[in-house]
């Protein structure tokens, strides 16, 4: 995958981004799954200068995560679609969100964290490197 074009629901921001993903990981951390209102995100790390936004802007909510960093969550101010994620302990790297891609592709997740948070009805992938909490660095 050497780049991927996205945007929110209602179409007011796109987005792309070019080169190749950092990492895919799937989180099942209580602030990923509060902020999606999902079973867990899927969140694609990308390096920030590959990622360009072509029209639009994003509103912004900032938080402490159990790490202690302070996490940034960007978001279509109109339609409230969570778009980008950033944290204090990643300069230089955004996540973005994988339901926000236009195509998709083959795109799958790499690694799975905070799977002690997991739902119980969320069977773990077999394909991913998984870790309880967070992933070292």
């Amino acid at each position: 995958m050497a780049g991927f074009k996205g945007g929110c629901l209602c179409g007011a921001v796109k987005y792309e981004v070019e080169g190749e993903p950092v990492r895919v990981a799937q989180c099942h951390c209580d602030d990923c799954r509060r902020a999606t209102g999902s079973a867990f995100a899927t969140n694609i790390f990308v390096e920030e200068k590959n990622l360009k936004i072509l029209y639009g802007s994003t509103s912004s909510y900032q938080h402490i995560a159990d790490s202690g960093n302070t996490m940034t969550k960007e978001f279509c101010p109109i339609c409230g679609s969570q778009l980008f994620g950033y944290g204090s302990g990643s300069p230089g790297i955004k996540s973005v969100k994988i339901g926000s891609i236009d195509k998709i592709g083959n795109i799958k997740p790499q690694v799975e964290v905070f799977t002690s948070k997991s739902l119980p009805y969320t069977p773990p992938l077999k394909f991913t490197e998984k870790f309880e909490k967070g992933r070292p660095r």
